[in-house]
């Protein structure tokens, strides 16, 4: 049975609640989201093509390849929709800081049997029509191959019927790589792909275990293709001689 969100949100009165009962202005989230758009747009000169291909309403997930920790800020850029995403239930340990991350739209995931835990709850997210960040890869990786994807994606997409929309960045892993203290003013290129649709149900309402080996295969080609695509824009341009 799906465990209770920590997260829920009020769309009639505009805020976010914690399940003990504190409401949190979502006045928050919108600051910190034009904080977070200005410096993509002005420090990493964030350029997205394809935004249209996310859905405007529905559950969707958002599916980016990941070489680095600024993946999180700059994928924001795709769309004016509140994105949630998960990460270790520690942090909210400490009340303010718990009720900001909620504000955020983050939600909790415990470290032991994270697996089992995080799917549940990014399904609930799902479930209420609205958007996950997660990375199919599951961590950084390193390297221009698009290689062994987690399921996840597929399995939610199968349960909740979410559109997968796959994401290429390019210039992240020059910006900010793997280890690396420092983030530099690297210019920023994202390519959206087109949604992948839910899998069909059988007679039965289940989505056969084929189907999401299927629908992982053909997002790691999607992602491969706009990596690919995304990490080219993103190459310095030379300068013609004269």
């Amino acid at each position: 049975m799906p465990v209770k969100p920590h997260l829920d949100v009020d769309h009639d009165t505009g805020t976010t609640r914690r399940s003990a009962g504190v409401r949190v202005p979502s006045v928050v989230y919108r600051v910190l989201r034009l904080l977070v758009h200005l410096i993509n747009r002005a420090y990493w000169r964030v350029e997205v093509h394809g935004a249209g291909a996310v859905p405007a309403t529905g559950p969707v997930i958002l599916a980016p390849v990941h070489r680095s920790f600024m993946d999180f800020f700059v994928v924001s850029e795709v769309t004016k929709r509140k994105i949630f995403y998960m990460t270790k239930e520690e942090m909210w340990k400490t009340p303010l800081l718990g009720s900001f991350l909620d504000s955020v739209g983050a939600f909790p995931v415990h470290r032991d049997g994270a697996d089992r835990l995080a799917l549940e709850r990014a399904q609930d997210v799902l479930e209420r029509g609205e958007v996950l960040i997660l990375f199919p890869e599951g961590t950084r990786r390193a390297g221009p191959v698009i290689d062994d994807l987690h399921e996840g994606a597929a399995f939610l997409a199968a349960r909740t019927g979410a559109a997968i929309v796959p994401i290429g960045i390019g210039g992240t892993a020059e910006a900010m790589p793997k280890g690396s203290k420092f983030v530099r003013p690297v210019k920023v290129h994202i390519v959206v792909g087109p949604a992948i649709p839910a899998p069909e149900r059988s007679a039965r309402g289940r989505v056969p275990r084929t189907q999401v080996h299927a629908l992982t295969e053909q997002l790691r080609g999607e992602l491969q293709t706009l990596y690919d695509d995304a990490e080219q824009r993103a190459k310095p341009r030379a300068r013609p001689t004269r």
